[in-house]
């Protein structure tokens, strides 16, 4: 298998079908360390940066997405995140017959900031031998998201691939006046603006049966982007390692300055319960498809 095919599986991956990473330049990176720790700070709580009305004026070196034509609802009550849930997923390409990659998906605790909930997700991502050998991967990501609506505040990259580390930490700023922070950089971005994690999260809290179509800035750590997820109706008797379900399917699409990505096809599976679990996520490349499956039932705390 070529590395560039298992560099779009394992950025699907970590995307989480937003799509996104599907798109970054694969780095030529041996022997990585365990990830790094989060750089949140610990000892104090930091201001959340004001929501203003409209998006801000754009910056010299802001990041500017297209323009978002349509509002997105808020995260329904009717899913609940639970602290310490972690999600296990292998990754294949169904031409291979074997699993490439494996990721966890871990939603670590929930923080209290100024009076705002503060979710901090987690994701790592492994390949598997004898993928390895092909492109050895150990990364970390690190969101914080902000409970009511699964915004961005904070997004992290710790990444080690093939000996070459990158280390990410990036404050997603609304609000022009708000000052930059003192660990790591600071991008301004529109309000509602998304990072991988906490678009996932949210595309699980949306109520699929009264809402057909959601739309995103989302930031997947050096680019902003528009999404767009269209619910596609039930799809019943999804198999996966943990058991068959009934789920609800929604397509994901991706835009870079108001034009869709067309190199790959995104599907995610959420169960029709209150867990609403993302059982499968697919990517249907243009040489392969890209399945990545539930193989433990979710564990929390």
């Amino acid at each position: 298998m070529g590395k560039k095919l298992l560099w779009l599986l394992l950025m699907t991956i970590l995307a989480l079908l937003a799509g996104w990473f599907i798109y970054r330049r694969m780095a030529r990176v041996s022997s990585p360390p365990p990830p790094a720790a989060s750089h949140w700070p610990l000892s104090r709580n930091p201001e959340l940066p004001a929501l203003p009305a409209s998006p801000p004026a754009h910056e010299p070196n802001a990041a500017t997405p297209t323009e978002v034509r349509k509002e997105t609802p808020s995260v329904q009550p009717g899913f609940v995140l639970r602290p310490g849930e972690t999600l296990d997923y292998d990754a294949n390409i169904t031409k291979l017959n074997s699993t490439v990659a494996h990721l966890k998906i871990s939603a670590v605790e929930k923080r209290n900031s100024s009076g705002n909930g503060i979710w901090h997700l987690q994701a790592f991502a492994h390949t598997e031998n004898p993928y390895r050998m092909v492109f050895e991967l150990d990364d970390q990501f690190d969101s914080y998201s902000d409970a009511g609506n699964m915004t961005s505040v904070q997004y992290e990259m710790h990444l080690s691939e093939r000996g070459q580390k990158v280390e990410s930490v990036q404050r997603l700023l609304t609000s022009m006046e708000a000052p930059s922070p003192s660990v790591g950089s600071a991008v301004r971005v529109p309000p509602g603006t998304r990072d991988p994690l906490g678009m996932l999260e949210y595309l699980r809290g949306v109520d699929w049966s009264h809402t057909p179509e959601v739309r995103s800035p989302a930031f997947d750590g050096r680019k902003l982007y528009d999404v767009r997820a269209d619910y596609l109706g039930k799809a019943a008797g999804i198999q996966v390692p943990t058991g068959t379900f009934n789920t609800s399917k929604i397509e994901i699409h991706v835009f870079d300055n108001g034009q869709e990505m067309k190199d790959a096809h995104f599907l995610l599976y959420l169960t029709s319960d209150s867990m609403r679990l993302p059982v499968l996520m697919e990517a249907v490349l243009p040489v392969a498809t890209a399945r990545v499956e539930l193989t433990k039932p979710a564990d929390s705390r």
